[in-house]
């Protein structure tokens, strides 16, 4: 016998060929219904709101039918209407309008400084403001500043107090952002000339405050495609910083038809990442399958300094024997279905680190399936939660 969650698992790979395990399904339904309460409460608000403001303006209408010169069923019928309707059609005033007679319009009173006594006759309309004619004394308005202290200095602009405009749009935490990540085969046409070819690409971006938000994947979701060992992806993000996690979804080109691949081309990795700090960052690797590390590779880069901001580039970084002959067998695949079967269970898991205060910078986890489009290699980013 299958429970719900293995039924819904064997539903999925039948309908869409992708494996879930039943904690996996267990863990969305979860996240799913939370999200639905906290709907349903946000609906219970607005209508509780809604009833409020409708008694208060019900109120209102009420006091000022009594002040009309309206007869005593011209009254009965508008408050009778008015109990026809809803909270939200009596707030609404074009509502409103078309089922009350019209209000008078208030009328203004001058403000009196006191109140008139009980058998005293209001204020006279003799009675004028008192006339406040300009001081002599005065030479005219105080000059801006005073001379024994100084002027305290403008309120910073908006930008320099805003969140930079590339956080929670790129992957970026606080302290690093991830500028541009490629991996690549180059062959060598003639002495001077190199032919190159993306297998996936994340190229530099200029976002804008317009920018919508990144979408957020609960990381619970694929912790089982990732170590779980010490170092592993779940105590990672549990040591934090939460906004130093992202998810990348490759869809990887595979198809360099174009270009010889032999003896002499080239396989490498470029990246490169920004930050206002001045550190040395150590750049680990790891390679995976079923959730298990294949091979990791662990570098150090040191900050350059470029138009006021630090710079750190790993420039066409060789890439390791196992890739290449992970690519290669991929590539021979007859059906592009059957490289998405083991994509499915290949990840690569990314963490930037500060290499004085082991702090993590970025933890980037890389998921791949084949590219159909004519345009080459694409992705999609996702900030990782935890609700």
């Amino acid at each position: 016998m299958y429970g719900r969650n293995e039924l819904i698992a064997r539903y999925i790979k039948l309908r869409t060929g992708k494996t879930r395990t039943r904690k996996q399904v267990s863990s969305h339904i979860q996240v799913l219904a939370r999200k639905k309460v906290r709907e349903y409460q946000a609906g219970i608000k607005v209508s509780s709101h809604l009833q409020v403001l409708a008694r208060r303006k019900s109120r209102e209408i009420q006091s000022k039918l009594k002040a009309m010169n309206l007869d005593q069923a011209s009254k009965d019928k508008a408050l009778q209407n008015m109990a026809a309707l809803s909270s939200a059609q009596i707030v609404s005033p074009s509502m409103m309008k078309n089922h009350l007679p019209p209000l008078p319009p208030a009328h203004y009173q001058p403000p009196r400084f006191w109140p008139s006594l009980p058998g005293q006759p209001g204020p006279s309309q003799d009675i004028k403001p008192f006339a406040q004619p300009p001081y002599p004394s005065l030479s005219g308005p105080l000059p801006q500043s005073i001379p024994s202290y100084e002027p305290l200095a403008p309120p910073p602009p908006p930008s320099a107090t805003a969140v930079p405009v590339w956080q929670d749009r790129t992957i970026a935490s606080s302290k690093l952002r991830m500028l541009e990540y490629s991996a690549f085969m180059e062959v060598q046409r003639d002495p001077d000339n190199y032919s190159k070819h993306l297998f996936v690409h994340i190229g530099q971006t200029n976002p804008s405050y317009s920018d919508p938000l990144l979408e957020a994947v609960d990381i619970r979701q694929i912790y089982d495609k990732f170590p779980e060992k010490k170092g592993g992806l779940k105590e990672l993000y549990e040591k934090g910083p939460q906004n130093a996690f992202f998810l990348v979804k490759f869809w990887a080109d595979l198809n360099s038809s174009g270009m010889q691949d032999g003896p002499g081309s080239f396989y490498g990795v470029s990246s490169q990442y920004s930050s206002l700090e001045n550190m040395t960052v150590t750049v680990s690797t790891k390679v995976c399958s079923f959730g298990k590390q294949v091979v990791e590779k662990v570098e150090t880069e040191y900050a350059r300094m470029e138009g006021g901001r630090c710079v750190y580039r790993i420039h066409r970084s060789p890439m390791c024997e196992y890739m290449i002959n992970f690519i290669h067998k991929l590539k021979h695949l007859p059906e592009k279905y059957m490289m998405n079967s083991v994509l499915e269970n290949f990840t690569i898991l990314q963490v930037v680190t500060n290499r004085d205060t082991q702090e993590t910078l970025l933890c980037i986890a890389f998921v791949f399936e084949v590219s159909t489009s004519e345009h080459g290699a694409q992705y999609h980013v996702y900030r990782l939660v935890k609700d």
